[in-house]
């Protein structure tokens, strides 16, 4: 029986991975791990362990490594530490982490120097600020590689890493888009208590090369949510640096009407929503894959999808209060195009249990080759 331990820190990746992890709990020759740390365990974020524990997984491990003081080294050594002790106990036979945050590169390190395979879901894409330089350094990290498209593939073998060790399985959390599960709209804003006819999707999230600028970027933001008349439905961003500058211009919605503020979002429910939605407006990933699917019209604000691989018709702008409010001004009449998305068909947890059901992904070689390009 082949153990397999997967890593989440945040809401968003554990998204990436739900679907993986309910389909191997089913198999009889997979004993499945989970390593719950980072936003999870934060209140503010809306201590979204509690969705986790819903799914009744097998054995679910906390760690916290994050308090309001801890830079992003910081929280990488603890993360470090307490996932090492750990993998000591449980001795996984398989790391699984996804895209590009602190723990994802916590969990990479670990796995590569206690010789323990690393699997790295979505790497090969291109984002923008320090994200891009942690995802390609966990893809360095890793020995195994489940893609999104032939593209981030053909990155991968550009820096260096061999094919036979990468396999594209789409972006799973496509898998729950198109579900059977999914609430009705009805449900969802029940359960949120939501009370809107027509509204939109704010997800806004920190910029940590742009932390000098952040303040006054949110302000603008914030300022042309408030002189605009949509409906808004608002997220709590993601908690690296510069979040706090988010939260607090958030409170300037706090009695206002037009606003419904949550921490987070189950899954499922923000997909229902998103899907009812007159469009999403931030810089969340989000509006490049989700939205897109669901053919909803999307303002990207800013520089931290820059150099996404875009499969959508958006409308970017700058973070200027003139820009935002002018993409505003346009969204109602703006006609979404049909687009190609290339991020799967909703069944990449077979193809992920295909993959680890073959012999020889567990004979690669623990020792990292580079293969120079032709």
């Amino acid at each position: 029986m082949k153990k397999i331990l997967f890593l989440t820190g945040t809401r968003a990746d554990f998204s990436k991975i739900k679907s993986l992890i309910q389909t191997l709990e089913k198999q009889q020759d997979f004993e499945v791990y989970i390593f719950v740390t980072g936003m999870h365990l934060q209140e503010v974020y809306g201590y979204t362990l509690i969705e986790i524990e819903r799914c009744n997984f097998k054995n679910i491990h906390t760690f916290k490594n994050h308090t309001h003081e801890t830079t992003m080294d910081l929280t990488l050594a603890k993360t470090i530490e307490g996932l090492s002790a750990y993998c000591k106990a449980v001795n996984p036979d398989m790391i699984v982490v996804h895209g590009d945050r602190v723990e994802t590169l916590a969990g990479a390190i670990v796995g590569s120097l206690n010789n323990i395979l690393v699997a790295h879901i979505e790497g090969g894409e291109i984002s923008g600020t320090v994200d891009e330089l942690i995802r390609h350094s966990v893809s360095k990290l890793s020995h195994i590689h489940f893609v999104s498209n032939k593209q981030a593939q053909k990155r991968l073998i550009q820096m260096g890493e061999i094919k036979e060790s990468i396999f594209t399985i789409g972006s799973p959390d496509v898998d729950i888009m198109f579900s059977d599960h999914l609430p009705d709209l009805i449900t969802a804003q029940a359960y949120y208590k939501i009370d809107f006819e027509k509204y939109a999707i704010v997800m806004f999230h920190p910029v940590t090369t742009e932390i000098k600028e952040m303040q006054q970027y949110v302000q603008n933001f914030v300022t042309s949510l408030l002189q605009d008349n949509h409906n808004y439905i608002v997220i709590f961003p993601n908690n690296d640096l510069g979040s706090q500058f988010i939260l607090e211009e958030y409170e300037r919605l706090k009695g206002n009407e037009r606003f419904r503020i949550f921490p987070s979002l189950r899954f499922e429910y923000f997909l229902t929503l998103l899907k009812n939605s007159q469009f999403i407006i931030g810089n969340s990933s989000a509006g490049i894959r989700e939205a897109p699917y669901y053919g909803i019209p999307i303002i990207n604000i800013g520089t931290r999808q820059q150099n996404r691989a875009v499969h959508a018709d958006i409308i970017n702008t700058d973070y200027s209060e003139k820009g935002i409010k002018k993409a505003l001004s346009i969204i109602n009449s703006h006609k979404v195009k049909s687009v190609e998305n290339d991020f799967g068909h909703g069944n990449s947890n077979e193809l992920f249990l295909q993959c680890l059901n073959k012999t020889d992904i567990w004979q690669l070689n623990h020792q990292k080759q580079f293969r120079d390009s032709n």
